[in-house]
């Protein structure tokens, strides 16, 4: 896999996953992405700003706040952390019911295969987000995403 070319990941019904490998340890990607305060450096679909409430590092039940903006129009959302391993895994819920999950692979000292995951299977308007092509702009969102975290340790 090319560090620059995300690639689909068959995680079953109602999941969209890509995964790409980054020239980084591990533990430093993991301590990235499980910083929400860092959350608008990563986002690759444009609504997340910099501008966060909660704790420098995700875990498992804690609630943070991201200040976002779609359509020129702004408003925050709290999400639940619903798993967090580090090194491996964080994950949390939208109050949808939407998770988003990234998932660490090391693949060597300084090479981790990251997967990002929108899963939609416990959302509560799941029907209402394929009607909208919510999917469909979540994939667009998570691969870059994914490339820009790769282009950041090229």
């Amino acid at each position: 896999m090319h560090a620059s070319s995300p690639m689909t990941v068959d995680t079953g019904d109602r999941q969209v996953a890509r995964s790409i490998v980054v020239n980084a340890p591990v533990d430093e990607l993991f301590a990235f992405v499980a910083n929400p305060h860092r959350h608008h450096e990563l986002d690759g679909s444009g609504t997340v700003r910099n501008q966060a409430e909660g704790p420098e590092r995700l875990n498992e039940s804690d609630r943070f706040t991201v200040h976002m903006r779609i359509y020129g129009v702004p408003y925050m959302i709290t999400s639940t952390v619903t798993r967090s391993e580090p090194g491996k895994v964080v994950e949390w819920r939208h109050p949808a019911g939407h998770r988003w999950r990234y998932e660490f692979e090391p693949l060597g000292p300084s090479e981790t295969r990251v997967t990002e995951t929108f899963d939609y299977r416990d959302c509560k308007v799941a029907k209402v987000y394929e009607m909208l092509g919510v999917p469909e702009k979540n994939s667009s969102g998570i691969e870059r995403t994914l490339e820009k975290l790769a282009h950041k340790y090229a």
